[in-house]
């Protein structure tokens, strides 16, 4: 191999590019957690008012509609997802997209752990999206809004009816804080803490419109539900459950590091703040990646190209010609070599998905961190290359 780039003198600051758990936010320390309800019941006056401050800052962030509700639940985005499938899938048939590993798991569920009979799974390769016109909106439909381990979004919310009769459930782990989601066309929506905003894992966010919370109230699943799952009492949605009471015992210092999160999100303009750090990280790669002859998006459509977990792949020759395993060896030998050097950790894709890697841009990554980034790329890919 001949004229191979000399190696950049430049490291990123933040060398961390995870995609869960993410980075922390720029200036994060642990003295942030000094002021964490700690030693006393999160049921307490302090602690309720630390929980409900947590949540009112997350739906003034978001712009969450009034009548819709939102809580703190257990088990992170799963917990969250795993609440609304368990509890009120069943009523209608449901129609689950996959394109990735998330939507995959939940497709698992509901087909093979909730038995649903009427389910229909409307699936696309790693790089594309189902056909969301084949939706059926007199069904429950159940999505992620972004593809964490596909780098593949849905391009926006005109494809979900306004009239629907079912729900539409939207696991929007990474793309909640990140990308513009339109909540009238959404009834179930799920998070967890440790994607854009960098906190802490274990804890989820689930929010339920007026119409997820009739079908609770009008709607008995035929089979058992534990504890952790129900957010029903004597038929009526338990009210407490929404503000600020938690069906379990949460962090309180996972609280207090969230809470430092939306602090700097609303110092920084909130949203669309958070959104434009999130676009502007994405163009820093957009750009490396339209001058870079061995690398390319997964997903071949730019509309429907992730901002936040961007997934690449390679389409070098020399690549392409490897079998996969080959293929495979390849990329875990340049994420280790630039981990190593600490240039960049998690970078590697996800074992399910094509062998490539996927690099976090969400809105806690610093945008100089990734223009540093790019040309170690260029270097450690031609050093690997070299050696073979």
């Amino acid at each position: 191999m001949t004229d191979l780039p000399s190696r950049p003198d430049a490291r990123p600051a933040r060398p961390y590019f995870s995609s869960g758990p993410c980075v922390k936010r720029p200036g994060w320390s642990p003295a942030v957690l000094a002021d964490a309800c700690l030693g006393q019941s999160h049921r307490g006056k302090p602690g309720r008012a630390k929980l409900n401050r947590l949540l009112d800052a997350t739906r003034a962030i978001l712009g969450i509609p009034a009548d819709y509700r939102l809580a703190i639940v257990p088990a992170s985005d799963t917990g969250a997802m795993e609440m609304a499938l368990w509890s009120m899938l069943g009523a209608r048939g449901v129609d689950v997209l996959v394109w990735e590993t998330f939507g995959e798991g939940w497709a698992t569920d509901i087909v093979k752990q909730l038995k649903l009979a009427d389910c229909r799974v409307l699936r696309a390769d790693y790089g594309a999206l189902p056909d969301l016109a084949a939706i059926d909106w007199n069904r429950d439909v159940v999505f992620t809004w972004n593809g964490t381990t596909s780098g593949v979004r849905v391009p926006d919310g005109d494809w979900i009816a306004p009239d629907r009769a079912g729900l539409a459930i939207c696991d929007a782990t990474s793309a909640v804080f990140a990308m513009d989601l339109p909540w009238p066309r959404l009834d179930v929506v799920t998070w967890s803490w440790q994607k854009v905003m960098g906190g802490e894992a274990q804890h989820g966010m689930l929010v339920l419109s007026p119409h997820a919370v009739s079908r609770l109230e009008s709607y008995a699943p035929p089979w058992p539900l534990p504890k952790l799952f129900r957010m029903t009492k004597a038929g009526k949605l338990n009210g407490g459950i929404f503000e600020g009471a938690t069906i379990n015992t949460p962090s309180m210092l996972c609280v207090e590091d969230q809470l430092d999160a939306l602090a700097w999100a609303e110092s920084l303009g909130g949203r669309a703040a958070l959104t434009a750090r999130t676009e502007r990280n994405f163009a820093v790669i957009d750009d490396w990646v339209q001058r870079t002859s061995w690398i390319d998006f997964l997903a071949d459509n730019p509309a429907y190209r992730s901002a936040t977990s961007v997934c690449l792949r390679l389409v070098d020759p020399w690549f392409v010609d490897l079998d996969e395993p080959a293929q495979r060896q390849v990329v875990s030998r340049l994420a280790a070599l630039l981990a190593e050097l600490d240039v960049a950790h998690d970078i590697a894709g996800h074992r399910d998905a094509p062998p490539g890697l996927r690099i976090w841009a969400g809105a806690t990554v610093e945008h100089a961190d990734l223009a540093a980034l790019m040309p170690w790329l260029d270097w450690a890919y031609a050093q690997i290359k070299q050696a073979d």
